[in-house]
């Protein structure tokens, strides 16, 4: 079958497409996915250079999720542990969720890991309140276009998104953000509090690293949380001191969907369910970005780098 092999680890170069992979054989609580499109995510660039939480090992055919039929017809949309730039992959049963109809196949590839993030970020770790306000780094991304819309819908007082073009910006706006700022902000606390109408912000989404993430912990209100998910500049944030968060009551919490895995029935099941109702009924908009061949990979990678995209990524096999 027609796939994306990597045999040694660097940056979009090493994304190589090859048309005899041997096709994937299901095991017990497995079932083998027809994919029509697959995700690409940010958190493929790490892997593919092996700087991911995870370690990688060679050879590897990166892709997290994918969208598909099972042998017995069902359109499933499911979180892979590999394999998703494929015509084919084995989805473990315990993380594939039924697709409703109203549901496209982009924007149920949009919820299953960006969407399940969004909502664990607001709800689990950030534990949002009604009336708080809410940064969202990325807002244009696929998780940070989900993460505005779901916390306007949880009764976010202000929601401020952060994005680093006018078109992202406006993008975060039409969404439902209150405000936008330019992730290019010299003084970003400062533009991050004057967005809030002078006041510090509660709750911050952050997965930019370095700078961004310093300039945004300095901007958080006491008892304020701020929630990181990921380093999409390659640098690493400032180390955190634990007595400047006690003498201000400001909180840092990391967040990885992996640990939702251990307990898929509750921890991803209800989020997938609600995001795919709120869909359904017109009251998510999940954003759908480019599609992408499987030749197109490499490109792919390149652009997500580089910010040149918006909302989710797609990559089709048939292509």
């Amino acid at each position: 079958m027609r796939a994306i092999r990597i045999t040694e680890f660097g940056g979009p170069e090493v994304l190589q497409l090859v048309e005899d992979q041997p096709e994937p054989e299901p095991g017990h609580g497995t079932t083998l996915l027809d994919i029509q499109h697959a995700g690409i995510n940010y958190a493929d660039t790490h892997q593919v250079e092996n700087s991911y939480l995870a370690p990688a090992q060679l050879p590897l055919t990166p892709g997290a999720e994918a969208v598909g039929t099972t042998p017995d017809g069902r359109r499933v949309v499911a979180l892979l542990a590999g394999g998703g730039y494929a015509e084919r992959a084995v989805a473990a049963d315990a993380l594939s969720f039924p697709v409703p109809d109203e549901v496209e196949d982009g924007q149920a590839l949009a919820l299953v890991l960006q969407g399940t993030t969004a909502w664990h970020l607001l709800r689990t770790s950030a534990r949002l309140q009604p009336g708080e306000s809410v940064v969202v780094h990325a807002a244009a991304g696929g998780v940070g276009t989900l993460a505005v819309q779901l916390a306007k819908h949880d009764g976010a007082g202000r929601v401020i998104a952060v994005a680093s073009t006018d078109e992202k910006r406006q993008l975060a706006l039409d969404l439902g953000a209150d405000t936008a700022v330019d992730a290019g902000e010299e003084d970003l606390k400062a533009a991050l509090q004057d967005a809030n109408e002078g006041r510090k912000v509660d709750v911050v989404l952050e997965m930019v690293g370095g700078r961004t993430t310093d300039q945004s912990l300095a901007a958080l209100a006491p008892f304020g949380r701020l929630v990181y998910f990921g380093m999409a500049s390659r640098k690493a944030p400032s180390k955190v001191d634990l007595g400047e968060l006690m003498s201000r009551s400001r909180g840092v919490i990391g967040f990885w969907l992996a640990h939702a895995m251990a307990d898929p029935a509750r921890l991803l099941g209800e989020p997938m369910q609600e995001l795919l109702d709120l869909t359904a009924s017109g009251q998510l908009r999940p954003v759908v970005g480019a599609t992408y061949g499987l030749s197109e990979a490499a490109q792919a990678h390149r652009d997500l780098r580089e910010r040149r995209t918006v909302g989710k990524l797609l990559l089709d096999p048939a292509r």
